[in-house]
């Protein structure tokens, strides 16, 4: 049964029209990877395809990586977003097993 709430409620409570929605990403990096080559590629990642487009994301980055990418204003990621983030890391010659997650209600997680 649907509970009428104010404006007010919705936004605080990120329901409705103040919803916001993310995306989750997985990746793999090489198992023989050294560590200044992940610090160097976590570097890039959050300046070149994070940063760039506005975006946040949680998660961490070692071989086996994952995290939830979400919009860094009041707002939603979007396909676009999916669709950059996913560039990016395809252009990455060490970056394999490249998984984007659908958009998702970033504050259901």
């Amino acid at each position: 049964m649907p509970k009428n709430r104010s404006k007010r409620l919705r936004k605080k409570l990120h329901i409705g029209e103040f919803q916001e929605f993310g995306f989750l990403v997985k990746f793999t990096l090489p198992n023989a990877i050294e560590e200044t080559q992940i610090d160097k590629f976590i570097d890039q990642f959050l300046a070149e395809a994070i940063e760039a487009n506005g975006l946040f994301f949680g998660g961490g980055i070692n071989t086996e990586s994952s995290g939830f990418i979400t919009y860094s204003h009041r707002d939603s990621a979007t396909d676009g977003h999916r669709q950059l983030v996913k560039k990016w890391l395809s252009a990455q010659p060490i970056v394999s097993n490249i998984e984007i997650g659908e958009l998702e209600d970033a504050w259901a997680i």
